[in-house]
């Protein structure tokens, strides 16, 4: 379009890095945003941002036009991502936050992938196929009188009376009978009498554990983060047709979807996530040993190693949402995903390092995924616990002092003793 070849054949990579690098910045401040005004806000005005601004990208007149829009349009992605998905964790009870988490979000996300090599076979002028792409986006705008607020972070920000009549509504909803007090008044008083404490990215480091948690976490996404956009991007050097090779890298990511949800639902979150880790990074370790002249088997192990890691990219975002509090849940997982961000901006040179040698980048890829596997183990486990609200009721991990927490919120116990009214996404 605007002759990107020869000595501006560099402009076309930079495209993508800006859209990772907006990404990044996106990751960086939707949590911040989402904790100080609400999940639901933050939710559709980034929708909002990211369907105008690929409209408009799809009229524009320079390259650098283009890019500008399209690292806008990366904040606005992961915002509305994130947010959306801290929302529907908090929100729902534990059954069903599991498969929100794996199913509900990771398969409609693997669908849209299978849809998008379809789109761009039939569609092959870029402005309408990025048009076919941000007009859905339309869609969402019926939602907003839908989806309603998290009431965990309405009680965060002492409005009760709206948490009440949201978990009202979900039990009425239900056919479920709520209790005629669900807030304790004696403990509302109390809350109501503290001032309100307004929490920032430093407290993911305010004290030793969840400082720890953070250091791994962030490791543990951004290792995860090269594996899957690194065989993603990996797909056109495979032999065989693009679109077909892109297809194929989507549909891997189905049964991906289904077993971390099985192995949320019925396993212990640390062990499930290393064994998923461990056998994507040995599958592609022994890549290397298949002779050159069975392409076929590298395929296939190329797949196998990516439903690996598919699987768990899945599990750490559920993991990583039952770790951290609700006063800075939206937080952590923000910096958790901005640290993936780095891991995809570095995935483009893991590839690059196939034209040197071709395992290289499996070999580094397949090394990394396994040491992030024997990390997982050293987390603490959040199966079968409820979710934490403050800093001091998240779990510990193995070694570091306890000290226990002073209160606890009542929407924690709430859910404990009532959990039919949390079980369903209909409001």
């Amino acid at each position: 379009q605007w002759n990107l070849v020869c000595d501006d054949d560099w402009k076309g990579p930079l495209s993508t890095s800006l859209f990772f690098v907006g990404v990044l910045l996106g990751s960086f401040v939707s949590g911040q945003l989402s904790d100080k005004f609400g999940r639901k806000n933050v939710l559709f005005a980034t929708l909002a941002m990211q369907t105008g601004f690929s409209f408009i990208q799809v009229f524009s007149t320079s390259w650098e036009m283009f890019s500008v829009f399209f690292l806008l349009v990366g904040m606005g992605q992961i915002s509305n991502y994130v947010a959306a998905f801290v929302l529907g964790t908090e929100i729902l009870g534990k059954s069903i936050r599991v498969l929100f988490c794996t199913l509900g979000v990771c398969i409609f996300y693997a669908f849209g992938y299978m849809l998008l090599p379809l789109f761009a076979y039939f569609i092959r002028d870029w402005r309408m196929l990025l048009l076919a792409l941000t007009l859905p986006g339309l869609l969402c705008i019926p939602l907003w009188w839908v989806i309603p607020e998290s009431p965990r972070w309405l009680i965060s920000q002492r409005r009760f009376q709206e948490a009440e009549d949201i978990i009202r509504k979900a039990a009425k909803t239900n056919g479920i009978t709520a209790p005629d007090v669900i807030f304790d008044p004696s403990e509302l008083q109390d809350l109501n009498s503290q001032k309100q404490q307004t929490y920032t990215i430093l407290d993911l480091m305010k004290t030793r554990n969840i400082l720890t948690i953070t250091i791994m976490s962030v490791i543990l996404w951004m290792i995860i983060s090269v594996g899957y956009f690194g065989l993603s991007l990996d797909t056109p050097n495979l032999h065989g047709d693009v679109f077909v090779n892109c297809f194929l890298s989507a549909v891997i990511e189905v049964p991906a979807y289904i077993i971390s949800w099985l192995l949320l639902r019925n396993l212990p979150r640390r062990y499930s996530m290393a064994a998923a880790l461990f056998l994507g990074g040995c599958v592609l370790l022994f890549i290397q040993l298949v002779p050159s002249h069975i392409r076929a088997l590298s395929i296939v192990l190329v797949m196998l190693g990516k439903f690996g890691i598919t699987s768990a990219f899945s599990m750490v975002y559920v993991y990583t949402a039952e770790l951290y509090p609700t006063v800075v849940r939206n937080m952590g997982v923000g910096a958790s995903s901005m640290a993936s961000r780095l891991g995809s901006i570095l995935s483009p040179y893991f590839v690059y390092l196939g034209a040197y040698d071709r395992f290289l980048p499996y070999i580094l890829m397949g090394s990394l995924t396994v040491l992030s596997g024997i990390l997982t183990l050293f987390l603490p486990e959040s199966y079968g616990m409820p979710l934490p609200d403050t800093i001091e009721q998240m779990l510990l991990v193995k070694g570091l002092e306890y000290r226990p927490a002073s209160s606890s919120t009542r929407d924690s116990k709430e859910e404990e003793e009532n959990p039919e009214i949390f079980k369903s996404t209909a409001f």
